[in-house]
């Protein structure tokens, strides 16, 4: 598996932005640095992060091992456990090791997001540099372990658009065992396979990314069952929770009972309307093309919508943009963001003891335009989609004959 990067001038831009991007991240965060992370001053100048409170909230501090606590094991797919496991060891010993645990992982971060906009900048070169400048990543971060899950999602939707789909297979169950999201793009997989009348290839991409991923998982799951299963038990039984769609509604007096219903029967609505949209290209798209808008539209109407799970949108949005239409339709969406960011932080202070703070129909508010922002954005991609002549042409007499002999376009 090899990847070429020209050192362009180009690519050294891309570079110089993302090592920006970390030191803006790094400025805003590093508050908290100095403070030690206290509350409720973590909320309120937006600076909390997960990595130095998971640190000592799970034992990581005494290099226990990330899922042998019971109830106080990590609460995160087995990839991101062992790195948060690992980086212990890589922490010096010097009284300061919270802080230290902290610095080396957002320079990891850092790492993996200027891989991350090098390999958009060989998907979307018109449009990579966006990546490394959308505030809201630059915004969140360093919240969370995220960015290792992302960059293998990308590498799959490379693989998977130059059509070396046992590669994509390995790098997606990477991903999925590290923060699970990207098994929402075996949907879309699926249904490409099948607009190409490979089923067999569909079957064998299934195939390969669970045996991997159950490779992956088998040691933690046969020697620590019940640390294993927290992440998994905690989102099935998990009610409406932060950034949801259902929380904001509860906020703003519209309590909706069963929202385990409510999510399943919008997934499920999204799936059809997923199935439908590709179908009604001439050209099979990439999966490049239509991620974001099956991520984007996902997270909007699931039980929890976190400040940092932009990190997964901004790359996924860069992707499907096509034209330079586009270009003021992502800034809408990453005002939506930034607002939010603000919003959920000046709330939690509130909430956590500050004397000041945004009051619950101010952050229910703030919650819509989020989601209102993110769907807008997402109309203007499947719209600009559908009226591209040369990539998504619409020509309702040849659907049914597109769905029995439709053809394949490989990425780019």
């Amino acid at each position: 598996m090899r990847i070429s990067i020209s050192w362009s001038s180009a690519t050294k831009l891309l570079i110089l932005l993302s090592l920006l991007a970390g030191v803006l991240s790094f400025v805003k965060f590093n508050h908290c640095v100095n403070t030690n992370w206290s509350t409720p001053d973590v909320d309120i100048h937006a600076c909390y992060s997960d990595i130095p409170s998971l640190f000592t909230d799970r034992n990581l501090d005494t290099h226990q091992w990330s899922y042998s606590n019971g109830d106080k094991s990590v609460e995160y797919p087995v990839i991101t456990g062992a790195i948060m496991w690992a980086t212990t060891w890589l922490s010096p010993s010097s009284g300061n090791e919270i802080r230290n645990y902290y610095y080396i992982n957002a320079f990891l971060i850092v790492l993996l997001l200027i891989f991350t906009v090098l390999l958009i900048g060989r998907m979307r070169p018109k449009f990579a540099y966006l990546v490394a400048i959308a505030p809201a990543l630059i915004a969140s971060l360093f919240i969370n372990w995220d960015m290792w899950g992302i960059i293998t999602m990308i590498l799959a939707i490379f693989y998977f658009d130059k059509r070396r789909f046992s590669v994509s297979a390995v790098l997606m169950a990477i991903s999925i065992a590290t923060k699970f999201f990207p098994v929402l793009l075996l949907l879309p997989i699926f249904l490409i396979f099948w607009k190409e009348r490979k089923v067999r290839a569909a079957i064998q991409y299934t195939l390969i990314t669970f045996l991997v991923w159950s490779a992956i998982n088998a040691p933690v799951f046969l020697t620590t069952p019940q640390g294993w299963w927290r992440f998994y038990g905690l989102n099935l039984d998990r009610d409406a929770d932060w950034g949801s769609i259902w929380y904001a509604l509860s906020l703003l007096g519209i309590n909706m009972s069963h929202i385990n219903y409510f999510s399943i029967l919008s997934l499920a609505v999204i799936a059809v309307l997923l199935a439908l949209y590709l179908f009604d290209f001439e050209i099979t798209p990439s999966l490049s093309q239509v991620s974001f808008i099956l991520m984007a539209t996902v997270l909007c109407f699931g039980k929890v919508y976190s400040p940092q799970y932009v990190l997964w949108l901004v790359p996924l949005a860069i992707l499907g943009m096509r034209e330079k239409r586009d270009v003021p339709a992502f800034w809408i969406w990453q005002g939506g963001e930034v607002i939010y960011h603000l919003a959920i932080w000046q709330h939690l202070a509130l909430v956590s003891g500050a004397h000041f703070g945004l009051p619950d129909g101010a952050y229910a508010i703030a919650t819509l335009i989020r989601i209102a922002t993110t769907l807008y954005f997402v109309s203007v991609l499947v719209r600009r989609n559908l009226a591209n002549p040369s990539k998504a042409r619409r020509r309702a007499h040849e659907r049914l004959a597109d769905f029995l002999f439709g053809t394949a376009e490989s990425y780019p």
